[in-house]
């Protein structure tokens, strides 16, 4: 049986064929008793599901994988690409992607597995906390700047005990305790999570490969191994920055070239992760660092960080490849040939 399924967080609209009879059948399922009704009473039959990649699904898929069932994800942009009809209803999305799964058309994407699921969610909450940590901590800096503490531009313990020392009267003090007690909240919570990164870090060979590099710690190694999951999806490192979103928009045509900022389609949070990693790398590599210098002073330091941060997935990427650390990498001085390495996919070198 080959269904497919216009899925929605409240209900979703299914058109499926049984291969064997040709009977075609379209309904609705309510979420989640008649959903979960219907898949069990096909339970073994051999059903195939393909759906688009969204959000609001983990119990459906947990519910397919206990039956036994193979459920497919699709691009949703290649899928809408591939229907040129302006009407678009539940009813017609759902016997499109059952014709395409008939035609052997369907736009399948990479599925993590569910380990890889969890360990993105732990980084996924670690990297809220962080930012509400900043938040926090940029609100109490504020307040030092607005009695005249304006001789530092990092929170550091000294800064913390110089605006706890303000003398402050009414909601001010109020707001100073509060903030306080909730900052000392968040760093009682990041700690675990920080600990569990390291761990998970630790165990994985290809994140400690990537540790070697300056600049890319657990969070960073860790978030990039799960993000590109089998980098055997990738042919070159040009596929990889398009992957995460790094690689600029682009409008040409003729003789004429428009390019924009960046496309921004991929994971935000190893986007933002690879920024934030490109600013220490820089300074431990001379082309780079004087690349980030040029273009810090010619355009933006917010271009020149996404520069570095573009070189930098491509490296990791080519480390994850050859299976070399930072240092072997920097002997080799170009990432020709390093497909050619063991544990690469290329061919063996000519002798």
């Amino acid at each position: 049986m080959i269904i497919g399924c216009d899925f929605h967080p409240r209900f979703q609209q299914i058109a499926c064929v049984d291969t064997e009879t040709g009977e075609g059948v379209e309904r609705r399922l309510h979420h989640p008793a008649e959903a979960e009704s219907f898949y069990r009473s096909v339970a073994g039959r051999g059903v195939r599901i393909g759906m688009e990649a969204t959000g609001s699904f983990g119990w459906f898929r947990r519910l397919l994988n206990e039956l036994g069932h193979e459920l497919l994800l699709g691009d949703a942009t290649a899928i809408r690409a591939s229907n040129p009809r302006k009407q678009k209803t539940d009813k017609r999305d759902a016997r499109h992607l059952l014709t395409l799964l008939l035609e052997e058309r369907f736009p399948a994407v990479w599925q993590p597995t569910e380990e890889n699921a969890g360990l993105r969610q732990l980084l996924l909450h670690r990297s809220s906390l962080v930012r509400m940590r900043t938040r926090v901590e940029n609100q109490l800096d504020s307040l030092g700047k607005n009695e005249g503490m304006v001789a530092s531009r990092r929170w550091t313990g000294k800064r913390r005990r110089e605006v706890e020392g303000l003398a402050l009267q009414g909601w001010y003090c109020e707001r100073r305790r509060d903030l306080l007690l909730f900052l000392d909240q968040l760093e009682e919570r990041i700690g675990p999570l920080d600990q569990a990164v390291r761990a998970a870090a630790e165990a994985d060979a290809q994140a400690r490969l990537l540790m070697t590099h300056p600049g890319v710690g657990p969070v960073v190694s860790l978030a990039f191994v799960l993000t590109i999951g089998d980098w055997q999806r990738f042919q070159r490192g040009k596929q990889v920055a398009s992957y995460l979103g790094l690689i600029p928009c682009e409008d040409s045509s003729a003789d004429k070239r428009r390019l924009g900022h960046i496309s921004k389609q991929g994971n935000p949070m190893l986007r933002w992760l690879l920024v934030q990693a490109a600013t220490t790398a820089q300074r431990y590599d001379g082309p780079w660092h004087r690349q980030y210098v040029r273009l810090s002073m010619q355009k933006h330091h917010g271009v020149a960080k996404l520069a570095i941060a573009h070189k930098l997935a491509v490296r990791l990427y080519w480390m994850l490849r050859s299976g070399q650390d930072y240092r072997q990498v920097m002997e080799r001085g170009s990432h020709a040939g390093q497909s050619a390495c063991p544990n690469g996919c290329g061919t063996t070198p000519r002798t």
